[in-house]
């Protein structure tokens, strides 16, 4: 691999904090501008970047993937320029590619709480461990990466009744830490699954610090464990399997408390999003809730006005 890219990636990796699966689509973005180069990516010009960029047109790569790898080649030529490894940054003249927005999927209130019931109906301490999950889940807005790693102490507080308000420490993307408030329901199974967490401690380990420890090579439960969990859960709440994942139930968290008053803000911090313009793709729930407002509380929104000259 040129070392160009892998001083840029170690650079990602120490001071933007980025993930390994960050790095790793970073990788292969960079080896795919330099299999079209044939070259060296590092030495592009701006009309190379031009003619991959058309390339990507014509092989009809999805918008957000387009724009994923154009944000990974301008990161890389303002390191390279930024290192005095370049003298220009040809990226400095290309335009973004449009982004299409598209509205998050999310549950209805009534399915959340399906599955949430389905949960609860699995018999012994698998059926806690689930139920758990699920209600933290809905409750905090997680991301299934943040959800599977918690350390047992983020919770214990929250649950015992010792953080005033209920609350948890999460460290997200770029080891960011953010506090998310915890609900009673979601307390109340966490209190009921501590109480049986031990049974899932894998037999080699005397103690896990982990809230979720699971006999994987991280000490905790997979991301692809509570994918299929929840894929079986929504199976026994009659909802279509398709249309549940940990991201979906992510979007109904952040819906749902829109819905009910909260404001972006306040949601951007419990998401973890960095900017705002992240959690603005939920506004579609105000545009509505405020429609609404408008129609029930306006003192004219139900007046007519009669036709002007005959019509």
């Amino acid at each position: 691999m040129n070392p160009q890219v892998e001083s840029f990636l170690e650079m990602m990796a120490a001071e933007r904090g980025a993930s390994v699966r960050t790095l790793e689509a970073y990788r292969r973005d960079l080896a795919d501008v330099a299999a079209f180069l044939r070259g060296d990516a590092a030495a592009a010009a701006t009309d190379d970047l031009r003619r991959y960029i058309a390339h990507m047109k014509k092989s009809a790569l999805a918008p957000r993937t387009a724009a994923r790898r154009l944000s990974c080649l301008r990161q890389f030529y303002k390191f390279l320029y930024g290192e005095g490894l370049r003298s220009d940054d040809p990226t400095a003249a290309l335009d973004s590619p449009k982004i299409g927005r598209s509205l998050p999927k999310f549950l209805s209130e009534a399915e959340v709480k399906r599955l949430l019931d389905a949960a609860q109906a699995i018999e012994g301490i698998k059926g806690l461990r689930a139920t758990a999950l699920v209600e933290l889940l809905y409750a905090t807005g997680l991301r299934v990466s943040e959800l599977v790693a918690l350390p047992l102490n983020a919770v214990r507080g929250a649950v015992l009744g010792k953080s005033s308000p209920p609350a948890m420490i999460v460290r997200g993307k770029g080891a960011k830490e953010r506090m998310v408030p915890i609900g009673g329901a979601a307390r109340d199974a966490l209190a009921a699954y501590l109480a049986v967490r031990d049974a899932f401690i894998p037999k080699n380990a005397k103690t896990s610090p982990r809230l979720f420890p699971a006999p994987a090579r991280d000490g905790h439960m997979t991301r692809s464990g509570f994918w299929a969990l929840l894929k079986t859960i929504a199976v026994k709440a009659g909802l279509s399997p398709a249309r549940i994942s940990p991201h979906v139930l992510r979007h109904s968290f952040a819906t749902h408390l829109l819905a009910h008053g909260a404001d972006l803000r306040s949601l951007q911090q419990m998401l973890g999003h960095a900017d705002i313009a992240t959690t603005q793709i939920y506004t579609h729930v105000l545009d509505e809730r405020l429609s609404k407002l408008v129609q029930q509380s306006h003192p004219l929104a139900k007046l007519r006005r009669p036709a002007r000259n005959g019509r």
